[in-house]
């Protein structure tokens, strides 16, 4: 288990942010929110590309998705936070499970990690994962949104629909009994769609994982036991 921060340790001072001839307020607030923000630090220390590394230790350290051996699609992965955590749980450092991280936009390797420079929408994506994995998935994740616009209905649509898409790409790449975790937003999976997942799923359920900002309405829904496609 990889440790998390925010348990135990000195307490660090707030670090205040001034307003500078070119910086907006809102660049100035996300500033002072990074350079205040633990799981930044930590992530930091431990090597990680991005804070949301630690979202999957937590969801994967209680619900054990990416078991030794495993094959992972990481969708939309850039930086790479995901892929990180889960070539170290796969074993793919060391020659044994499998994770393809695929993104529109280009990003440094990471060992023991595919990296393929392709919007997940292209026809050829589900055909070029299977390929590289070698076989089907045992794990589809996304933690991709959308840029905010700050609407609240608005970016929860953008969210919906970008998870509505992953799972589309994941009924094409899945194995049965495999998982899929992606992102949404607070107000929960939209009924038809979650309606969709529970037929193709065994176990459906929403899970925010502590590392997720406490002011951010992010959660995630965790859909395991897939089915198969016949479903």
């Amino acid at each position: 288990m990889t440790k998390t921060p925010g348990r135990g340790g000195s307490r660090q001072l707030a670090v205040r942010v001034k307003t500078a001839k070119k910086r907006t307020v809102s660049s100035k607030l996300w500033l002072e929110r990074q350079l205040n923000d633990p799981y930044v630090a930590e992530a930091k220390r431990q090597g990680y590309r991005s804070r949301a590394a630690f979202k999957l230790i937590e969801i994967d350290d209680k619900y054990h998705l990416l078991q030794p051996g495993k094959r992972v699609v990481d969708l939309g992965a850039a930086p790479g936070g995901w892929s990180q955590v889960a070539a170290k749980r796969v074993g793919s450092l060391e020659g044994r499970g499998r994770v393809v991280a695929l993104d529109i936009n280009a990003f440094e390797n990471l060992p023991g990690v595919t990296s393929i420079i392709l919007d997940f929408l292209d026809r050829t994506a589900p055909d070029a994962i299977i390929d590289a994995l070698g076989g089907e998935a045992d794990v589809v994740m996304s933690d991709m949104a959308a840029p905010a616009t700050g609407h609240a209905k608005t970016d929860h649509l953008k969210v919906m629909a970008l998870c509505e898409a992953a799972l589309d790409f994941a009924y094409e790449v899945l194995a049965p009994g495999g998982v899929f975790l992606a992102k949404v937003f607070q107000g929960g999976t939209e009924h038809e769609l979650l309606a969709g997942m529970k037929r193709a799923f065994k176990t459906v359920r929403h899970v925010k994982p502590k590392a997720s900002r406490p002011e951010s309405a992010e959660l995630y829904v965790l859909a395991t036991g897939f089915r198969g496609r016949a479903s």
